[in-house]
């Protein structure tokens, strides 16, 4: 039985200390979380939107559109366990770019992607925007008490 001052204390019964974060990293956890589970819905409900972004050479478009929704979803749930909230982060940055394929397609060919109505200064900086998912990611799951993993 664990005593319940370690639990207090913030010890998991392996005593691995939870991860504090500040109060805007919780905060920009739970917003991370959305995001991603309402992005990857997304890749379900409306499937065409993405796959007409993947690039041509990539084979069997829809069960990667499919498997990188399913792999946001489940990142953006796991965003919210504490003990996997860090391996979430890599997982959904390890996601990023696997995708950036598709960002950079949608941004040099706009005609084929179905992203001719989208300006161009938008259509290019998502591609820069990839750069901040992943500084949000780590940022927001970074404890901020030093020895915390």
């Amino acid at each position: 039985m664990w005593k319940k001052e370690r639990i207090h204390a913030g010890l998991l019964p392996s005593g691995v200390a939870l991860k504090r974060l500040s109060t805007a990293q919780t905060v920009g956890l739970a917003l991370a979380a959305i995001l991603y589970v309402a992005a990857g819905a997304l890749h379900f409900l409306k499937p065409e939107a993405y796959l007409r972004i993947m690039p041509p050479y990539l084979p069997w478009h829809l069960p990667l559109v499919f498997i990188s929704g399913g792999f946001e979803i489940l990142g953006g749930l796991a965003l919210l366990v504490p003990q996997a909230r860090r391996t979430a982060a890599w997982g959904l940055i390890a996601l990023l770019i696997a995708v950036f394929p598709a960002n950079i397609y949608m941004a040099t060919n706009p005609i084929d992607a179905g992203a001719a109505s989208i300006p161009p200064l938008l259509r290019w900086a998502r591609l820069p925007l990839q750069l901040l998912l992943v500084w949000w990611l780590l940022w927001c799951t970074r404890p901020t008490r030093p020895g915390s993993i």
